[in-house]
């Protein structure tokens, strides 16, 4: 079965070292989606975004070749791939031999877009020349609000509200506030987050109360960004929306789930906690 609790996750694992794809594990999209009433068509667009840092593989002559993967998983795939099994799927590289990155890459698109049931991009960098721009998200941080907050979990949508009587605004608000746990291990995820809109003016102190409350709250990063998503449009009505989550990174990656209702790619940014 395709579910959190039939995965990898949690459980004493053999590491192979031989290239593998069915340790790729996928899970249903919709499941979550119809607990935030998410359905066809989506109301968003978007991209999870994933950075591999520990990627390796043997050339034709047995020395190891070291290098970057960025993974670009589109929002209206079917299946998100979960996260220990994309570790173990890329951790079978080691001891393959390759003609070059040309033909892992190859392979990587044809496995993860089979897996994800969509096109997934692929990207490979040899380590010195990674095209990562290294800068936080962009926006106005709100954690330095005088907030007094006794509330984590579970998220509470209620916290979010909008001065109609004001002036449209456009602005963009961050905070590296967001903690969120995997739902079967417990481990937590620590993430920033950066909304950006237009509309009515979004209160702030109720914003960042609303980000806290995922503190000890059990979500997968995908599902946490489409979850803030739909409860900032459906309790700020903004005209255009942005969420973007960078995540730090665990067992040498990193998940960065965008969704908008605009037709965008985000920049690949590499935060200080990344």
């Amino acid at each position: 079965m395709s579910t959190p609790e039939h995965s990898p996750l949690g459980k004493h694992t053999a590491y192979a070292d031989r290239y593998d794809p069915s340790l790729l594990f996928p899970i249903p999209r919709q499941a979550k989606r119809d607990e935030i009433g998410v359905s066809e068509p989506l109301p968003f667009q978007g991209v999870d975004i994933w950075n591999a840092y520990e990627l390796s593989w043997l050339d034709m002559h047995g020395k190891p070749v070291a290098a970057v993967a960025e993974f670009h998983v589109p929002a209206h795939s079917p299946n998100i791939i979960e996260s220990k099994s994309f570790k173990l799927y890329l951790n079978g590289f080691a001891q393959e031999p390759l003609a070059n990155a040309a033909a892992l890459s190859a392979l990587l698109q044809h496995d993860l877009s089979r897996a994800a049931g969509a096109p997934v991009m692929v990207h490979i960098h040899a380590p010195r020349t990674a095209q990562h721009s290294f800068a936080d998200l962009a926006g106005e941080s709100i954690d330095g609000l005088p907030v007094k907050i006794d509330d984590y979990g579970p998220p509470k949508a209620d916290y979010l509200r909008t001065d109609k009587n004001a002036d449209v605004v456009e602005e963009t608000l961050v905070s590296d506030l967001l903690r969120s746990n995997c739902p079967v291990t417990g481990q937590p995820d620590w993430g920033s987050v950066q909304i950006a809109y237009r509309g009515s003016p979004i209160d702030r102190e109720g914003l960042l109360r609303y980000l806290v409350s995922f503190r000890t709250h059990n979500e997968f990063h995908e599902q946490c960004v489409e979850r803030i998503f739909v409860d900032v449009m459906a309790r700020c009505a903004p005209e255009r929306l942005s969420v973007y989550a960078r995540y730090t990174r665990r067992g040498g990656l990193d998940i960065n789930p965008f969704r908008s209702t605009e037709k965008t790619q985000p920049e690949n940014l590499r935060g200080a906690r990344q």
